[in-house]
């Protein structure tokens, strides 16, 4: 088989790493790909959101199967175009790829089906957010609408920081489009937890839990990032955990999916806040996660493909899915200055002697001279171990 991954990060190196595993798989393509992806697999020089030069692309070299890595092209509507061609591709549709193209719309889905989440009301006008931000308390959540490459999303610790963050986003547009309609929320303690799903069509089914660290340093600490590591299993996933969030959250968002006629197929992301084994939906994301994905997969005994192919058949069942014990932890190594401003280039040496460890690449190029930096986020280094804190140590000594 001839496989497409569309994307260019570390989620993607390590979805077409897994794949390149099955006995099936015979070429993968890489669009636009990165350092890593090249240095394996066969990159195209074709950017995420250009779906109809992909769909061309797909339908000249006859691939058998697309992978959608990031939002952007779901929320345009890439499964779309492929699906009028007659192409097979993994992914949610444009109408599912609302739950990331929009905030307001998956807050309102929440609701409407009693899933737990936090308080929040959804806003147009500048004036009347600012006027009705108290009622918040604070902390207070500001979050921009629309996509914002992970980045709208502000913890604003007082008032003033609160009306600043809403005059960026909505006065000044400093997320562009995705500003124009603005989400204030009630801040959630505990701690976050991902949950990342294969959906059929009819079936919701969890992989192995995970938990992300956002913050750009050390002890939580600095601005929110794209996700700066990871591990898997999470260790607030109890069984009484598991059993609260599928009852309360999974067979909800199974029910209000076939209720609303949604025809949901491919990954669904669920970032939660859980606070004394009571967990409440913080976000959707309508793909797989970054960094969890880079320490979920390489836990994942079963043939990704043939899991990707039941999904789009609507027969994927739980024991399709069958996972190492060993707990997996990943570190992003990142450029300095990152999330805000970092220089681009720099030379990358080393990777190659790793042996022990595995490497996705997310921010890389690779030159005559060699591999360098193309990105804040540059490499996540994931490895297995007999515990958390062996796989930990395993990864910082890499």
């Amino acid at each position: 088989m001839k496989v497409l991954v569309i994307g260019s990060g570390g989620r993607e190196h390590a979805i077409a790493w897994k794949l390149d595993q099955s006995e099936e798989v015979d070429t993968i393509y890489c669009a636009p790909g990165n350092g890593g992806t090249q240095e394996q697999w066969i990159n195209v020089p074709i950017e995420v959101d250009d779906i109809e030069k992909l769909a061309d692309f797909a339908q000249e070299r006859e691939v058998d199967l697309t992978v959608v890595g990031p939002e952007l092209p779901l929320v345009l509507g890439v499964v779309d175009v492929f699906e009028a061609r007659g192409l097979r591709i993994f992914g949610p549709n444009k109408s599912c790829a609302r739950f990331e193209g929009s905030k307001a719309f998956t807050k309102d889905f929440l609701m409407k089906y009693r899933i737990p989440t936090a308080k929040y009301k959804t806003y147009t006008d500048v004036a009347v957010a600012i006027e009705e931000i108290e009622q918040y308390g604070f902390p207070v959540v500001v979050k921009a609408d629309g996509l914002a490459a992970g980045k709208g999303v502000i913890i604003a610790e007082d008032k003033r920081t609160a009306v600043n963050a809403l005059e960026d986003m909505m006065g000044k547009r400093t997320f562009g489009s995705a500003g124009e309609t603005v989400v204030l929320e009630e801040f959630l303690t505990g701690v976050e937890a991902s949950v990342l799903c294969f959906v059929d069509g009819k079936r919701i089914i969890p992989m192995e839990s995970a938990q992300d660290y956002k913050r750009a340093f050390d002890h939580d600490l600095g601005s929110n990032t794209g996700g700066m590591g990871a591990y898997s299993p999470n260790r607030l996933f109890d069984k009484s955990t598991d059993e609260t969030v599928s009852r309360e959250i999974l067979t909800p968002i199974m029910d209000g999916f076939q209720k609303e006629g949604l025809d949901y197929r491919g990954v669904l992301f669920i970032g939660l806040m859980i606070d004394q084994g009571r967990p409440k939906v913080l976000e959707f994301n309508v793909r797989f996660g970054d960094p969890e994905t880079e320490v979920v997969l390489p836990r994942l005994k079963s043939d990704l493909l043939a899991i990707f192919e039941k999904t789009l058949e609507g027969s994927l069942m739980p024991k399709d899915l069958t996972w190492y014990d060993d707990p997996a932890v990943g570190v992003v190594l990142a450029s300095g200055g990152y999330p805000e401003k970092y220089e681009k280039g720099k030379m990358i040496t080393g990777v190659d002697q790793v042996q022990e460890s595995l490497v996705f690449h997310c921010g890389t190029d690779r030159q005559e001279d060699g591999l360098r930096t193309a990105g804040g986020r540059v490499l996540v280094v994931s490895s297995l171990g007999k515990t958390i804190e062996e796989a930990r140590k395993s990864c910082y000594e890499v």
